[in-house]
């Protein structure tokens, strides 16, 4: 892991947040030109350690890969205000942010190692994000923009799901985390995922109910299990600020509509939908595509068909390897 110091920001808020940390990592080998840099988003829990061992995204990202580090050199920040290596929450006097301020400082990180223009930016979810980010805010400093299971602002359920999981920080901090990653997970996955894997059998194959509130159900136990896991690897003010930052993501309300949101932008766009999403549906990324189309932009859609709901592209899958091999 690598650090860069960035110059105070100027957040979209109005205030100011200086000495900033930005941890990151890096693949492959720059080229001369500096023209080969690709960068990926990560989501809200992820970090920068996308490829290697344990790393969030290494069924797709090494040598010979769909995203191959011998022909490109490939970054990943960890966000402003995560745990993992970057500014946060931790600090005194964090401020709220957005992702457009998580995209500036991912900006002035690119500009300091000398890159002018990435050949690509991809991100999944909050990534997706980011991704948008880049191609409305600096147009002239990607050549692809790859969002996978995306938005262009969350739906009013899922709006919902982010606020009763940031209350339950504010109530109970370290405990209320689990219930926010028990909620968030739950929304990560399709209902028929849920139903093939959990059904409503019961623990330990019990022959009866308990009729107590111990958990009874396959489904309650492995909720408790993901949250109370989770509890010990992240820090619920950050998922408190980043979940907050993803609510504030809508690109209708910051530009009146798709079309003028797209209008300046020059990169080719690669949108990757999620067949079984219901929390970032089809629907949206093909409401974005055809705000490009009616533009004339360079775009092109796929639909990923995989049956794990949200979650869908952080798993190993040979389709949507032969969709990031085609895009690049």
């Amino acid at each position: 892991m690598q650090c860069f110091e960035s110059e105070p920001l100027r957040l979209a808020s109005g205030e100011s947040l200086g000495n900033i940390t930005v941890a990151y990592e890096t693949w492959g080998t720059l080229n001369a030109e500096k023209s080969n840099a690709i960068l990926l988003c990560h989501t809200l829990t992820a970090d920068s350690h996308a490829a290697g061992p344990d790393g969030w995204w290494d069924d797709y990202v090494g040598p010979h890969k769909a995203i191959d580090t011998t022909r490109y050199y490939v970054l990943c920040t960890n966000v402003l205000g995560s745990c993992k290596g970057s500014t946060g929450p931790t600090s005194d006097a964090f401020p709220v942010i957005t992702i457009e301020d998580m995209v500036a400082v991912q900006h002035a990180c690119i500009q300091q190692l000398g890159i002018e223009q990435l050949a690509a930016v991809i991100g999944g979810s909050m990534g997706g994000m980011q991704a948008l980010t880049w191609s409305l805010c600096y147009p002239d400093a990607l050549r692809l923009c790859i969002p996978i299971a995306c938005t262009s602002r969350l739906s009013t359920q899922a709006l919902a799901f982010n606020a009763i999981g940031r209350q339950a920080i504010l109530n109970h901090q370290r405990d209320g985390l689990v219930l926010a990653r028990m909620l968030g997970h739950t929304t990560y996955l399709s209902g028929d995922l849920l139903a093939d894997r959990f059904g409503r059998d019961l623990q330990d194959a019990k022959p009866d109910y308990s009729y107590n509130f111990i958990n009874d159900f396959q489904i309650e136990s492995y909720l408790h299990y993901q949250g109370t896991k989770f509890k010990d690897q992240f820090d619920p003010y950050s998922y408190q600020y980043l979940s907050k930052a993803i609510s504030y993501f809508d690109l209708d309300r910051r530009y009146g509509d798709l079309k003028t949101a797209f209008a300046n932008t020059t990169a080719q766009h690669f949108f990757i939908a999620i067949s079984s999403d219901w929390l970032y549906p089809v629907s949206e990324s093909k409401r974005m595509v055809q705000a490009l189309v009616e533009l004339g932009k360079p775009v092109r859609y796929a639909t990923l068909h995989s049956p794990y709901g949200h979650d869908g592209f952080l798993l190993a899958n040979e389709q949507l390897s032969q969709l990031l091999r085609s895009a690049l």
